[in-house]
């Protein structure tokens, strides 16, 4: 792959060298709390535009993979409208990209830091933190319980993966887009296990959702990509977990990065991330 294309040097997010015990607590922008995050090092590392890279990055090769996703036309920030008519396209969308035989989409979050200086329930700020979504432990636990509830538990043996389908609700993105770090760049040694801790609106003392993610450790070797200006007819798929992969070349690291070359008048980011599981014939 030729990657002698478009870059520039630009912060990344990563877990501080010295900590031993990381742990995430996601408080709703309603309750008034402050989001508890582990400490993070900023590094300042080359991140190349993949737009017109040849051949492009796919799933299999790098961990992630750009798609050509136009949907129709609704309004993002309706959880219900969401549901009924997102879900599907995002469905349609890796079946017809992975071959996949069933997909269930199981959760989705949206993105604003104007929506959610307002208030906004569930609409959250862009957030700078490398990180992937699942381990070893907490990635095959989560595929299980979405089968179960799915009642696809007869699945359970197949090939399965967890990946995120990443799209703008507006766009170009320009001032904080996506980071993706080539999976084939890490070392087993850069990913530590972190306790997330998910509370909703409705109590903000026990957790709606507790699970396990990768928080990473800088590494020079690490391969950053973005992709320039995109737009909401566009989406990123990223693998968090796949079941058939033993190395850690299934997990893709991903953050959100200030772009420096962002113009002063850029729209600020608003996205939707739609979490599913994918399972392959």
């Amino acid at each position: 792959m030729n990657d002698s294309t478009a870059s520039l040097e630009a912060p990344v997010a990563y877990l501080a060298a010295h900590v031993s015990h990381a742990e995430h607590r996601i408080y709703p922008p309603a309750s008034g709390r402050e989001l508890v995050r582990p400490e993070q090092e900023y590094r300042m590392m080359r991140i190349t535009d993949c737009r017109h890279l040849s051949p492009r990055p796919t799933l299999s090769s790098r961990g992630f993979e750009l798609a050509a996703a136009p949907t129709a036309t609704i309004d993002f920030y309706d959880d219900e409208a969401v549901r009924m008519y997102y879900y599907p396209a995002v469905i349609a969308l890796l079946k017809a990209a992975l071959g996949a035989r069933a997909v269930v989409v199981f959760d989705h979050n949206q993105r604003s830091a104007r929506r959610a200086a307002a208030g906004e329930p569930g609409v959250r700020t862009p957030v700078a933190a490398a990180h992937v979504d699942y381990t070893p432990s907490s990635g095959p636990r989560r595929a299980r319980e979405i089968l179960d509830q799915a009642g696809l538990a007869h699945l359970a043996d197949h090939h399965l993966a967890l990946i995120n389908v990443w799209r703008p609700i507006v766009g170009p993105v320009q001032d904080m887009p996506l980071a993706l770090c080539d999976a084939r760049s890490t070392r087993p040694t850069d990913f530590i296990e972190t306790a997330i801790h998910h509370f909703g609106e409705d109590d903000i003392e026990r957790p709606r959702l507790s699970g396990q993610i990768y928080s990473l450790r800088y590494n020079p070797l690490h391969r950053w990509y973005y992709v320039s200006d995109m737009r909401p007819s566009e989406a990123l798929l990223i693998q968090n977990w796949d079941s058939q992969d033993t190395t850690h070349s299934g997990y893709m690291p991903h953050t959100g990065f200030r772009n420096p070359t962002a113009p002063a008048d850029s729209i600020p980011r608003e996205s939707i991330e739609a979490r599913t599981l994918v399972v392959y014939p």
